[in-house]
């Protein structure tokens, strides 16, 4: 029997992005995230007692900040030489862009893929031979899966490649290869890296990314671990789907249709928190909330945003282990406009005339012509959130043009109200 791990896109040492502005935030656990989820890989993997481990690219985070890095990866490698566990890596894109990982000196146990030419690795002792390519450069445009060689029989293949196979939204196109440049090679597993979501794309020959092994922002919600693979003597392979993460990323939407009041909203938020938390067995959890639903305080949320964000962040500091991200509002508001005033009514008028209001990029930046240069100004950090400061794309335009005419509406309501 042969066991082994397969983990990809590890980023050793990534900042996790979104929560570090917050002062209730665990700036600590947050940096030591993809440090403790790799710690859990280590001890499953002596757990396990696995033969060896795989890792499909990716395992840095481009250059490190400082040699740490470098050496807490050595000395892991250390705990699993002692083990008797051999490791194959690869390196990605963000492998490549780093200047000081080939410099550091790895244990005997430890191989890393050369990048020339692909290599094949027999391990005789297990009647194993895996076959990989490291990346030369970070961005690799062409089909490496071509270059690699057809299967040996006397031998249970494997090939460990980093790529965007044919293609994933938000992730680069590096590598592109199609799923016939695969299995025409006859291998008996592929060990693929860079997508981050866990994927099986095959069944027969298995291909399968892993996905990451810890969540590093809001695009990357959900379970994150590795690939548990057992090989039975007659080849019979069963994959187990292990999860590493110590920090959870979850959107939870939450319909506010039926809240009349405040203090009801409030109330649902909180249970919605609550059942998020059981669901992880009480895991750290990092959430982006998400209202919807028409609702009678739909105006309020549009006037006073910081205060119901605050008074929802409160809520989940409140519960303890959970973190908002993000509080997004996109409720509707519960009556039409001619319900509330008629439909010959002056404001109602009024109101019509503000919902024609026609918004554009080129009208946004006609009116402020600085705006195109702001995003220059701003620091690194607000400039690579995963969402654009400022978004020209129709989609996001006739969104701010909407949450525009709603706030003027709801301020005109109030208006009206104070009267």
């Amino acid at each position: 029997m042969i066991k082994f791990i397969h983990t990809a896109d590890i980023h050793l040492d990534s900042p996790l992005k979104g929560l570090e502005v917050y002062e209730d935030a665990p700036i600590e656990e947050i940096r030591g995230a993809t440090r403790r989820a790799f710690d859990n890989l280590i001890n499953l993997s002596i757990e396990e007692e696995v033969d060896f481990i795989l890792i499909a690219g990716d395992l840095y985070d481009g250059d490190w900040k400082d040699y740490n890095t470098g050496l807490f990866f050595s000395g892991q490698m250390g705990k699993l030489s002692k083990a008797g566990i051999r490791v194959f890596i690869v390196s990605g894109n963000h492998d490549a862009a780093s200047q000081l990982t080939r410099a550091m000196p790895l244990p005997d146990n430890v191989t890393f893929f050369a990048h020339k030419k692909v290599q094949s690795v027999k391990l005789d002792d297990l009647g194993v031979i895996i076959h990989g390519q490291s990346y030369s450069h970070r961005a690799v445009t062409e089909n490496l899966a071509s270059g690699y060689p057809l299967y040996d029989s006397d031998y249970f293949n494997i090939g460990i490649l980093h790529t965007s196979l044919m293609g994933y939204e938000g992730h680069e196109d590096y590598a592109p290869c199609n799923l016939d440049d695969l299995t025409s090679k006859g291998y008996d597993y592929w060990a693929l890296g860079h997508v981050h979501q866990r994927r099986v794309i095959s069944q027969d020959p298995l291909i399968v990314f892993p996905g990451n092994i810890q969540g590093r922002h809001i695009r990357e919600t959900g379970s994150k671990g590795a690939t548990l693979v057992t090989v039975e003597d007659d080849r019979t392979i069963k994959t187990e789907a292990v999860e590493l993460d110590v920090l959870r990323w979850e959107l939870c939407q939450v319909d506010l249709s039926e809240c009349e009041t405040s203090q009801a909203v409030y109330d649902v938020v909180r249970q919605a928190l609550e059942q998020e938390q059981d669901q992880l067995d009480r895991k750290p959890l990092v959430v982006r909330l998400v209202l919807t639903g028409s609702s009678p305080v739909h105006g309020e949320f549009l006037d006073q945003t910081t205060q119901w964000t605050e008074g929802f962040r409160s809520i989940a500091v409140q519960l303890g282990d959970i973190w908002l991200e993000k509080v997004k509002f996109h409720t509707t508001r519960k009556k039409s406009l001619g319900e509330m005033f008629g439909q010959d009514s002056p404001i109602a008028g009024l109101l019509k005339s503000i919902e024609q209001i026609e918004l554009d990029a080129e009208t946004i930046f006609r009116l402020v012509p600085d705006l195109s240069n702001l995003e220059k100004k701003l620091p690194a950090e607000i400039q690579t959130g995963d969402e654009p400061l400022i978004d020209p794309s129709p989609d996001k335009i006739e969104e701010l043009r909407n949450e525009m005419q709603e706030l003027l509406i709801a301020k005109l309501l109030q208006h009206g109200e104070d009267k």
